[in-house]
C-alpha cells in the first residue's frame, strides 16, 4: 500500500502528461485517488522493506509513523484542493508536474532508507523547476533558475552525507541504508560532525533558512499561487522534516553539538523575515517573506530539543501549511480579480469583496498565531521551548508574534479599507473558490480547539529522539 501511495500520483503524472482529453479531469482524478489511498494507509498499511541493491546496502524500505502520517496527509489534502484553485489559469503539463511532485514529496515523507530518501529528495527538484519556469509572472525563468542551482546545491552537499554513512557502515560490518541500521552506528565525533553540516544544509537550503533564503522570496513573486503553495506548503516541509528524521535521529550529539549556531540562523530568520514582510508591496512576496519567519521558528523547536520544542515544531509545519495554502490561494484570486499582486494598487475591496476579505482576514490572522486558530497551539509549544533553552532566546523569538500581527494587520488595511477606487466592478469568491478555501479555513478552526490528535499522532515520534539526545548531553 505505501508503495501504490507513492505509484498513484506517478502513474497519473505521466498518463495526464499523454491524455489528450480532459487532462485536468484525469489529474484531479488521480489526486483524489491518492487522498484516498493516504487515507487507508493510516489505518492498513505494513512497512515495505525490499532489498534493492545489496552491494550498496540499498532497500525499497517504505514505513509512517506518526510524523510521517501528518506530512502525508498534508501532501495529499492540498494537492486536489491547488489544482480545482488552479483549473482556469494552467495546462495538462502543469497538471502532470503537479502529480510528480506529489508522488516523490510523498516518497520521501515515506523513505525508511536514505538512499531513497535521497533519491527523492532530488528527484523533487524536475517538476518544482518547470512549474516555476513554465507558469507565472515575467521573470519566471530566471526565478526557476535561482531555485534549481540553490536546490542542487544543497543536494550535492547531501551526496556528501551518503558517501559518509556509506563508509561508516561499510567499516562497521556491512554497508547499508536502512535509516533504523543507521541509527544504530557508533559515528566517531569528527565524522558525525562532518555529516551532520552537509545534512543540515542541505535541509537548510530546502526549508528555507537565513542565509540560503535568498530563492525563496523571487521564487513566490513569479510562480503562479498554486505553484507557490506546494512549493511552500508542501516542498519545502521535507527540509524540516529532514532536520529531526536525520539530523537529530541519526547524528543527535552532533546536531547538539551544533545546536547554538543553528538556533541564532533561526532566530535571524525570525525577525530578518518578519521585518522584510512588512516593507513589501508585492502581496506573493510578502507571503514567501513570511514564510521565511515561521521556518526560522518550527527550526527553534527542533533545535530547543525538548518535547514541547519538537511536538510544537511537527504540529507548526502541518498549521503553517494549510494557513499558508490558504493566503497564497487568496492572494492570487485576488490578483486574478486585480490584474496585479501590487498592494499599493488596491484599495477599498472590503465591501466589494466581503467574503474574500473575511476569509483572507482569518487566514492571515491565523499565520499571526491568532488564539482559537491552529497555529497558535503550535507557536506557544515552541516558544515554551525557547524560554527553556535561554530566556534571550524566548525574548527575541516571541517578537515574531508583533511583527507577525503588524504585517498582517497592515497588508489587509492596505487592500481592503479606505475609499474605493476601482475602475471596475470586482466580484466576490465565486463557489468554485469558497469550495477551495473552506476546508482549509475549517482546518484551521477545528485543530485550533481540537489540537489533540495532531498532537497525539507526533508524540511517539518525539519521545525516542528526546531521550537520545538528553543521553548525549
Amino acid at each position: 500500500m505505501l508503495t501504490l501511495l507513492f505509484l498513484i500520483p506517478f502513474a497519473g503524472a505521466l498518463i495526464t502528461a499523454v491524455m489528450p482529453a480532459r487532462p485536468k479531469l484525469w489529474a484531479f482524478g488521480f489526486a483524489i485517488a491518492t487522498l484516498v489511498a493516504g487515507l487507508v494507509t493510516m489505518f492498513t498499511a505494513p512497512d515495505t522493506n525490499l532489498i534493492w541493491m545489496e552491494p550498496l546496502g540499498v532497500h525499497w524500505a517504505l514505513e509512517m509513523d506518526g510524523f510521517g502520517k501528518l506530512m502525508v496527509m498534508l501532501t495529499v489534502v492540498l494537492v486536489p484542493l491547488v489544482m480545482v484553485a488552479a483549473v482556469k489559469d494552467h495546462d495538462k503539463r502543469w497538471y502532470a508536474w503537479a502529480l510528480a511532485l506529489e508522488a516523490f514529496a510523498l516518497l520521501t515523507f515515506l523513505a525508511a532508507d536514505l538512499f531513497v530518501f535521497y533519491i527523492a529528495f532530488e528527484a523533487t527538484l524536475i517538476p518544482a523547476y518547470f512549474m516555476i519556469g513554465q507558469h507565472g509572472g515575467p521573470n519566471r525563468a530566471k526565478a526557476a533558475l535561482k531555485f534549481l542551482m540553490f536546490q542542487l546545491g544543497g543536494g550535492l552537499v547531501l551526496l556528501g552525507a551518503l558517501i559518509g554513512f556509506f563508509v561508516v557502515s561499510s567499516e562497521a560490518g556491512s554497508p547499508s541504508y536502512l535509516i533504523s541500521d543507521l541509527a544504530q552506528l557508533d559515528i566517531g565525533t569528527t565524522a558525525q560532525r562532518w555529516i551532520f553540516v552537509a545534512m543540515f544544509i542541505a535541509f537548510a537550503v530546502k526549508a528555507p533558512l537565513f542565509p540560503v533564503h535568498t530563492w525563496l522570496a523571487d521564487t513566490t513573486e513569479q510562480a503562479t499561487t498554486p505553484t507557490s503553495v506546494l512549493l511552500v506548503c508542501v516542498l519545502d516541509k521535507i527540509g524540516t522534516f529532514g532536520m529531526i528524521r536525520l539530523c537529530l535521529g541519526l547524528v543527535p550529539e552532533a546536531s547538539a553539538w551544533a545546536t547554538p549556531v543553528v538556533i541564532v540562523l533561526a532566530l535571524i530568520s525570525i525577525v530578518y523575515g518578519a521585518v522584510l514582510a512588512i516593507g513589501q508591496d508585492d502581496l506573493l512576496r510578502l507571503i514567501g517573506l513570511t514564510s521565511l519567519s515561521h521556518f526560522g521558528l518550527i527550526t527553534l523547536g527542533i533545535f530547543a530539543a525538548t518535547r514541547e520544542g519538537l511536538v510544537g515544531s511537527i504540529l507548526y509545519m502541518v498549521n503553517h501549511g494549510v494557513a499558508t495554502a490558504a493566503m497564497f490561494l487568496l492572494a492570487g484570486f485576488l490578483i486574478t480579480r486585480k490584474g496585479t499582486a501590487s498592494i499599493s494598487s488596491m484599495r477599498g475591496l472590503e465591501k466589494a469583496t466581503p467574503v474574500l476579505a473575511g476569509t483572507f482576514l482569518v487566514a492571515g490572522l491565523a499565520t499571526a498565531g491568532l488564539p482559537g486558530l491552529s497555529q497558535f497551539v503550535s507557536e506557544i509549544m515552541v516558544l515554551i521551548s525557547a524560554f527553556d533553552y535561554h530566556w534571550l532566546v524566548g525574548v527575541i523569538a516571541v517578537t515574531a508574534i508583533v511583527l507577525a500581527a503588524i504585517y498582517v494587520l497592515w497588508a489587509y488595511q492596505r487592500i481592503f479599507t479606505g475609499p474605493t477606487e476601482q475602475p471596475r466592478p470586482v466580484t466576490d469568491l465565486n463557489r468554485r473558490e469558497l469550495g477551495v478555501v473552506v476546508p482549509l479555513l475549517a482546518a484551521l478552526l477545528f485543530f485550533g480547539f481540537v489540537p489533540g490528535p495532531l498532537i497525539s499522532a507526533a508524540q511517539p515520534v518525539v519521545a525516542p529522539l528526546v531521550d537520545v539526545i538528553q543521553a548525549g548531553e
